[in-house]
């Protein structure tokens, strides 16, 4: 019954480790469609910052759930693990093995885990008291009401902690005990991607050195102009609300570069909350030992025991 389902790829790591390069690369070969697992790339109009698939490399392979709506929109978790999965059946149902790519946690499991969304309504009210308070004791309090959610969540991202309160408020208990999981009916291998820390976050200084080359400043000014609030969700994301500060006269330009260095590196730290090394699913590549190779055997071993999730019943080698 097991070999009767199909196939889903996940390509998981930190933000910079080269999940995008290896993605592309395996679904070239394996005829494949990249699904995108990125909490930012839904938003149309903000490429430089997110660091979204350029022009180029989605013509090289099809890419979804990106430019999905505009940065003013709200876009639920709920709503993303649903279009995620009518994408999936699609690319099955057309012969061809979908590639779950990202490095956002909660899109991640949302999809490979099966994640239940707890149904809470927003409490607009309630959120805007919430709202008048600072983030750091928002912190503080998840982490007295719900560590484990607390451990998940960007201690400045602070429209998901006001989030996670609401629900566990309102449902009388912790988010993390509500986010249960039923898997998926897919056959899945979790192909995850790290390298040393020094070397991450040389490649992460180096990613926000291009960034700035490439006119995040001007994209971020456009943003403000067209009139998003700094307070939108998509606003929050790194990069964004970091040259904000240099935008609004708040920080010199090279005081929100470093901002921005540093609270990616930071990012990274949370990323590997969600993404253990010792996560048993994971099949863990070090790109600092291995290179494409390794990678491509794993898929390679793992699609041909599903020849019907293939095109032609092997993948090319």
């Amino acid at each position: 019954m097991e070999a009767q389902l199909h196939s889903l790829v996940g390509i998981l790591g930190p933000t910079a480790v080269g999940k995008t390069r290896a993605a592309i690369q395996l679904a070239e070969e394996f005829h494949g469609e990249i699904v995108s697992a990125d909490s930012r790339l839904v938003y149309r109009g903000m490429d430089i910052g997110t660091a979204k698939p350029t022009p180029q490399e989605q013509r090289r392979v099809p890419h979804h759930l990106i430019d999905l709506v505009e940065p003013g929109e709200s876009f639920s978790l709920a709503q993303y693990q649903q279009q995620a999965y009518a994408t999936i059946a699609d690319i099955h149902a057309r012969g061809k093995v979908p590639f779950l790519v990202g490095g956002s946690g909660l899109y991640v499991r949302a999809v490979l885990d099966g994640l239940a969304i707890p149904r809470v309504a927003p409490n607009l009210e309630r959120r805007q008291e919430l709202e008048q308070q600072a983030t750091a004791a928002l912190y503080t309090r998840l982490r007295q009401m719900d560590p484990i959610a607390a451990d998940r969540i960007d201690p400045r991202n602070k429209r998901r902690i006001i989030r996670a309160i609401e629900v566990s408020e309102t449902a009388g208990e912790p988010i993390s005990r509500l986010q249960s999981e039923r898997a998926p009916s897919y056959r899945i291998l979790r192909i995850g991607l790290t390298l040393p820390r020094e070397e991450l976050y040389r490649r992460i200084n180096a990613r926000v050195d291009a960034m700035m080359a490439s006119g995040l400043v001007e994209e971020v000014k456009g943003l403000i102009d067209r009139g998003y609030p700094l307070d939108a969700p998509a606003m929050s994301g790194l990069g964004y609300r970091q040259i904000a500060l240099y935008v609004r006269g708040e920080a010199t330009l090279d005081e929100a570069v470093r901002l921005l260095k540093r609270d990616t590196r930071r990012f990274v730290h949370h990323q590997y909350s969600w993404f253990r090394l010792d996560d048993p699913r994971i099949r863990w590549f070090d790109l600092s030992k291995a290179g494409y190779d390794p990678i491509r055997q794993t898929a390679a071993n793992f699609l041909r025991q599903s020849p019907e999730d293939v095109v032609g019943g092997v993948p090319r080698s």
